[in-house]
């Protein structure tokens, strides 16, 4: 499941890297775009045409939202197993064999993709959201004395069923 707003320019290569790192996986890619106005409408519909397991979702919501785009993909997605990222190339396609690797082996329900914000400046960050990043990290490093690297992390993978089990729960807004 890939949330997207107005990421025209990187939604054909995010894909064609999902394509060659995943080819020889059983998947499905779900774009949920919500309402952009960049042209990435057109852009999805081009690809839909070429791939047969993309599936698009346009939101057609005044108010945009990350987490009801999110939801939205999880409801229609087919498989046992969800993975989320983000749209934006934050998140690289070829660390996917090793979330699914760690998934299977150690029987997680949940695994986490993080960036190492602190030793690397994510290109695709703008300057403001890696200072908030490095704020939030010091931040929870300081007041649960917990180290982490990617607290706001994008990049998941779960079981569907426990977001069946605790949809209900969800703080869907943003």
């Amino acid at each position: 499941v890939i949330p997207v707003f107005n990421e025209k320019k990187n939604i054909p290569l995010l894909i064609s890297k999902i394509l060659y790192t995943l080819k020889k996986r059983k998947y499905e890619i779900i774009i949920v775009d919500d309402s952009s106005t960049d042209g990435s409408k057109e852009v999805l519909l081009k690809l839909k045409k070429k791939i047969k397991n993309l599936r698009i979702i346009f939101r057609n919501k005044k108010i945009r939202d990350l987490s009801k785009s999110c939801k939205d993909g999880f409801e229609k997605s087919k498989y046992k197993e969800i993975l989320v990222m983000d749209g934006d190339l934050q998140h690289n396609p070829k660390y996917i064999p090793k979330m699914i690797k760690a998934y299977e082996k150690y029987n997680c329900d949940f695994v986490v993709g993080a960036r190492d914000l602190i030793k690397n400046r994510v290109k695709s960050l703008s300057i403001f959201r890696q200072s908030a990043s490095f704020i939030i990290i010091k931040f929870f490093e300081f007041f649960f004395g917990k180290k982490t690297i990617d607290p706001m992390s994008g990049f998941f993978l779960f079981r569907k069923k426990i977001y069946k089990k605790n949809k209900k729960k969800l703080f869907l807004k943003g």
